[in-house]
């Protein structure tokens, strides 16, 4: 593990320069991960180019790799992981819309979505969600790079060993810190004080090691600067992903626990 970079992504399916896929970097020593530095993907080409670096590194994404098990027999799709992410691709996201609106609509108030056995564990939203926030569109555009890239995505599919892809979520770590405390926002009116105090109560407990991943962060002065200022969160993310992923890579099967569907997947530390 020592001699693996491990990576944090905050993923957007949209990148662009005022909005980019941020990714944290870094190195775990025993109890310790420090982070190496952060840099912003700001198209899905630099993210697919970023993806075919050599190993060996493990990396946590924010997005998810599964659809709900139900979704998926409901709507007769492929029940084989290779071949649903194949069949997904494939679609439009206008086709996929209709179809979960649709199914949703058949469902009653209060049951909407279709949900992972991960989801109630993590309080992730469901991966087949098209709006606020639009996690399907996340999986859309990011688990078939990450598939044509070749890397191992953990308990789904094989691929390169050196190269291992885990689903992390951000939110799981943040909320365990301040609870249900908001900490970002992309609109500028909302990017409040309250939101600053919340980004330096997470980094103080990252640092201090107050989380039951049972890891500290060390960060440069410039680099807390950094993360704190940063009113988005999005490079925050990234740093709550990199946790997660140097956590899941020194458990067995990466944190997932007995028993996981492995068409739905699971969230490093659920």
């Amino acid at each position: 593990m020592h001699d693996r970079t491990v990576f944090g992504i905050d993923f957007t399916s949209a990148p662009r320069r005022a909005k980019p896929i941020r990714v944290a970097a870094g190195r775990r020593h025993g109890a310790v991960m420090r982070l190496d530095g952060l840099t912003a993907l700001d198209s899905l080409d630099a993210f697919s180019t970023w993806l075919a670096r050599p190993g060996p590194w493990v990396a946590g994404f924010d997005l998810p790799f599964g659809l709900p098990r139900e979704l998926v027999e409901h709507l007769g799709w492929p029940t084989d992981y290779a071949a649903l992410m194949a069949h997904y691709a494939a679609h439009d996201r206008a086709a996929i819309r209709d179809r979960f609106a649709a199914f949703c609509d058949a469902r009653p108030a209060g049951a909407k979505f279709a949900h992972r056995a991960c989801d109630g564990p993590a309080g992730a939203s469901p991966s087949m969600k098209w709006v606020n926030p639009p996690v399907a569109w996340m999986l859309h555009a990011g688990v078939p790079r990450l598939i044509e890239a070749g890397v191992t995505l953990a308990g789904h599919l094989a691929g390169d060993e050196t190269r291992v892809a885990l689903e992390a979520y951000p939110g799981l770590l943040a909320r365990e810190l301040i609870g249900r405390r908001s900490y970002k926002s992309d609109t500028k009116a909302a990017q409040t004080p309250e939101r600053l105090i919340a980004r330096k109560d997470i980094v103080d407990a990252l640092e201090q090691g107050r989380t039951r991943l049972g890891l500290r962060l060390k960060l440069s002065h410039a680099q807390r600067d950094e993360l704190v200022a940063d009113a988005s969160g999005d490079s925050l993310d990234a740093v709550l992903a990199l946790l997660q992923a140097g956590w899941a890579a020194e458990q067995p099967r990466y944190g997932w626990p007995e028993g996981v569907d492995p068409l739905e997947g699971w969230i490093a530390g659920a």
